[in-house]
This record gives C-alpha cells, sequence and structure tokens, in this order.
C-alpha cells in the first residue's frame, strides 16, 4: 500500500494518505501467539461488559471461561490494550518528569456548542492474526469524529498526526480532554495543543466516566463494526474502520441531539436548542450517550 519507491510522493505523505502512522510503515514486531490474540479479544469483549474488573477479577473470569491462565499473564495483557479498572488505586510509580498531569476541567462545565470541548482515546482492534490501536479525535458537543489513525506501536506519533489533522481541517477548541496515557502527556502532544492555544484537560486517574462519550463510541464501533467483520489485515480494517465512522457521522441520528447525525449537530454551530452537557454527572452522561 506504502510505496517506498514511488516518484512523487514520500513515504510521510502516502502514510497520511491511508490513515497509518509513519512509525508503523517501519516497525516490525514480534507479534503475539494464537492464544495470547485469542485471549486479548475476549478481555476487550468482556471489558466493555463490565469495566470494572481489574487483572484478578479477570483472570477468574476467563478461568470460568475454561482458560488456564495466571494473573501475571492476564495484567500484561490488559496493560498491552490499554485496560484500567474504573476504580483508582495507589499510586505505585511516578511518571516521567516530563510528563506533566493537566488537571480536568470539565466538572460541572455547560458544553453547549461545537469546537467547545475535544476528547481523543485510543482502543485497541483485533485483527485474525494480531492487532491495531486506533486513536480518534471527538467532538464532545456533536459526538463528530474529527480524525483517526491505526498503528501498530502504542508511540505517541499517531496521536500527534491525529491532532493536527483535526486543528488543520477543523480549528481548535477551546479545551481537549484526554487521560492520563503517555501518548497524551508526552511533549510532543501537549506542545502542539500549547502552541495551538488550547487548554488541557486530563481525566483522573482509573475514572473513565470522565471521557464518557469517546468510550460510547468504542462500544458502538467495536459491536456494530469490528465484531462482525473479523478484519484479517490491517487495510481491511482500514477500510471497515472508516466506511463505519463515515456511516457513524453522517448517517446515524442521536436522540441526544434532537434526532441530527453527529455532522448535522457540529455544522449547527448557531443552534443552543438544548440543554447543554454536564460532564461531571455520570447518570445523565450516560443517558445523554446513549
Amino acid at each position: 500500500m506504502v510505496d517506498p519507491k514511488h516518484g512523487r510522493l514520500s513515504i510521510t505523505r502516502q502514510c497520511r494518505l491511508v490513515s497509518i502512522a509513519r512509525s508503523s510503515f517501519y516497525y516490525e514486531g514480534r507479534g503475539e501467539s494464537p492464544l495470547n490474540l485469542g485471549l486479548l479479544r475476549l478481555i476487550d469483549e468482556q471489558f466493555l461488559e463490565t469495566p470494572f474488573y481489574g487483572s484478578r477479577q479477570m483472570t477468574r473470569w476467563l478461568r470460568r471461561q475454561g482458560y488456564t491462565v495466571s494473573r501475571k499473564r492476564v495484567r500484561r495483557l490488559m496493560r498491552l490494550l490499554g485496560l484500567q479498572a474504573v476504580f483508582q488505586r495507589p499510586r505505585t510509580s511516578q511518571p516521567h518528569p516530563e510528563h506533566k498531569i493537566y488537571p480536568y476541567l470539565l466538572r460541572d462545565l455547560e458544553i453547549t456548542r461545537p469546537n467547545h470541548v475535544w476528547s481523543a482515546d485510543v482502543t485497541y482492534i483485533p485483527l485474525q492474526k494480531g492487532f491495531l490501536y486506533l486513536v480518534a479525535v471527538m467532538d464532545w458537543a456533536s459526538r463528530k469524529v474529527l480524525s483517526w489513525r491505526l498503528s501498530n506501536t502504542l508511540e505517541a506519533s499517531f496521536c500527534v498526526e491525529a491532532l493536527e489533522e483535526a486543528l488543520e481541517r477543523y480549528g481548535p477548541p477551546e479545551i481537549f480532554n484526554t487521560d492520563q496515557g503517555s501518548q497524551f502527556t508526552s511533549l510532543d502532544f501537549t506542545d502542539v495543543l500549547k502552541e495551538a492555544g488550547i487548554k488541557i484537560s486530563m481525566d483522573g486517574k482509573g475514572r473513565w466516566m470522565d471521557n464518557i462519550f469517546i468510550e460510547r463510541l468504542w462500544r458502538s464501533l467495536k459491536y456494530e463494526c469490528v465484531y462482525l467483520s473479523e478484519f484479517t489485515t490491517g487495510s481491511q480494517a482500514r477500510a471497515g474502520i472508516g466506511w463505519w465512522i463515515d456511516f457513524y457521522c453522517d448517517r446515524r441520528p442521536h436522540s441526544s441531539l434532537d434526532d441530527r447525525t453527529p455532522d448535522e449537530a457540529y455544522l449547527d454551530r448557531g443552534a443552543a436548542r438544548r440543554p447543554g452537557l454536564r460532564p461531571a454527572s455520570s447518570q445523565q452522561n450516560q443517558e445523554e450517550a446513549a
């Protein structure tokens, strides 16, 4: 798909056109065993149902499904997926000294218009013989997916590329919210936000509810596209996910948006007919994200 000998397009330009990080083109990974790949998918599906499962409870669940696994293996696989139980736990390690953690700015904030608050998150996409990581940038008020990238590593570069594309296409928001993942706390990522004059907000540790709308996006994407398709290759995953995101934004109306699609709600920037979003209320967020 990417031709390093192309006469007119550089590798960077080709990677951008097919929505993959440049680092993914050069990366050669060892991969996981077929058993671990199956466990990754099972863990990912179960975590969507029970996001309060830590490695201990997930190990018990897998054993009840007939798998002889140790907690050490499950902990490693959950870490590989970027999954963390919703409860807060004692701080057992210090972050990198250059990775500043920013305060959460959305508590009790009324979000009534597009480009007020954006957010980003990373999730795991299973393949038949491997897996990829997907990052998406979303506008909270309209639920519109502004940009996305696939990568086979968790380096910050593919997140930075998605952020830069969203800023280039739609201009800067007032606030950008993420979790405390190393991709988002890296200087490469936060410097782009600072240069654009954007306020940086980060969820509390283990607080998946702080980013509820994009978590709901992942759930819909996986049940409506990924798990039904069983992608074999990265190109299939890219095409399928791209089709679904276009469908989600352009043709899938939301009751919380007055039965408009995310594209319609985003373009209707002057309308503020419905009450604003209040991220601090978990119950309200669950109802609005449906």
